[in-house]
């Protein structure tokens, strides 16, 4: 007997796909054949491909969504056009009960398409306010689950609900004395874990390495730099470890880490706050994005289970003194975070998701 047939898609980020990766062994248990939808070269081909060998990966064409001047806005809409012609011939194919979209640029096509072969398309937004491709999808969409309860003011009633994040298990099972040993530290003092994001962060890389010899007489450091940001004239140097970005180690990375420093995705500060780890964000400014960082970092703060630094300000901000404030502050941070977390299991996501199949 075929099995029945679920689409997952998203991509551009690691955000866009750490849900997807959550839900893909649920699926799998719940008697799915899992097919991804994706671009030819993004993030996303690197981790559904390395890591789910047993889902199949389609990658089509799928065009940058700008919000400013640039050559390629005139190609782009082509090459959308020619990812919706693709991920048609996919789909009228593959005939899934389902599709469940988790934003970024190569979503678009995907769920155009599946407008047009008449099958049912569930969205996730991880920020407050909903990103340019899921405002896209909306109207081709049969429902919108939301992390953020701020976020449903931005979308239809009764097209949107609220469900909180969705945590990957594996966050949970990290153990420290794993994590020391990976990272090569001793844990005798606090120890930071300092994130980027899948791309890294120059801004965060040069805040820390500038201190470093300061920061390192209180506090260790586990330094996520990003791909071909390794500073070779750093390595062995005792406390201080870097790795360009980690997948299947990352629980015990964090489990390690007493603190964590962080660009303010909504993917990874939900899974800092669902391990109770006291947490510094430093959100993209709106040079450099839409601004989703600044809201969610601000919603942290306000909320009592964060700090948070602008990009502008940690130029004249001694980065140790930071930490420091993050240490003393710990007790207050944590006490929040265990009122406030709110999540969902990927069996329960996929439930949900699964209630608008045909």
């Amino acid at each position: 007997m075929k099995r029945p047939v679920i689409v997952l898609t998203g991509g551009g980020t690691a955000g866009h796909v750490s849900v997807n990766e959550a839900l893909i062994p649920v699926f799998i248990d719940k008697g799915y054949e899992v097919h991804y939808i994706g671009s030819h070269d993004g993030i996303e081909k690197e981790l559904i491909k390395d890591r789910h060998r047993e889902v199949t990966y389609h990658a089509i064409q799928s065009g940058k969504l700008r919000r400013y001047f640039s050559m390629k806005n005139f190609s782009d809409p082509f090459r959308v056009g020619a990812g919706v012609v693709q991920a048609f011939s996919i789909l009228r194919k593959l005939k899934p009960e389902i599709i469940f979209s988790k934003g970024g640029f190569v979503s678009v096509p995907v769920v155009l398409a599946a407008k047009l072969a008449k099958i049912p398309v569930v969205v996730h937004e991880s920020d407050v306010t909903p990103g340019l491709a899921n405002k896209l999808a909306l109207p081709f969409s049969n429902h919108i689950f939301t992390v953020f309860e701020q976020t449903l003011e931005y979308l239809p009633v009764g097209k949107a609900t609220c469900t909180g994040a969705v945590i990957r298990p594996e966050i949970f099972e990290g153990i420290k004395e794993e994590g020391l040993r990976i990272a090569g530290l001793t844990g005798t003092k606090p120890v930071f874990i300092v994130m980027g994001g899948s791309q890294g962060s120059a801004l965060l890389n040069d805040a820390t390495r500038k201190e470093l010899t300061t920061i390192l007489d209180r506090f260790e450091v586990i330094h996520l730099c990003g791909k071909g940001n390794i500073d070779e004239s750093l390595e062995r140097i005792p406390g201080y470890t870097q790795f360009e970005y980690v997948t299947e180690g990352l629980p015990h990375l964090l489990a390690a880490a007493d603190y964590a420093v962080s660009r303010a995705g909504s993917n990874a500060i939900f899974e800092l706050l669902s391990v109770h780890k006291p947490m510094l964000l430093i959100p993209l400014s709106a040079a450099q994005s839409r601004g989703d960082q600044l809201l969610n970092a601000s919603l942290f703060k306000s909320l009592g289970i964060a700090e948070t630094v602008l990009e502008e300000e940690l130029e004249n901000s001694m980065m140790v003194n930071l930490f420091s404030s993050l240490e003393e502050n710990k007790n207050d941070l944590v006490e929040k975070m265990q009122e406030l977390s709110n999540t969902k299991s990927p069996e329960m996501m996929a439930d949900l998701i699964l209630s608008y199949k045909n």
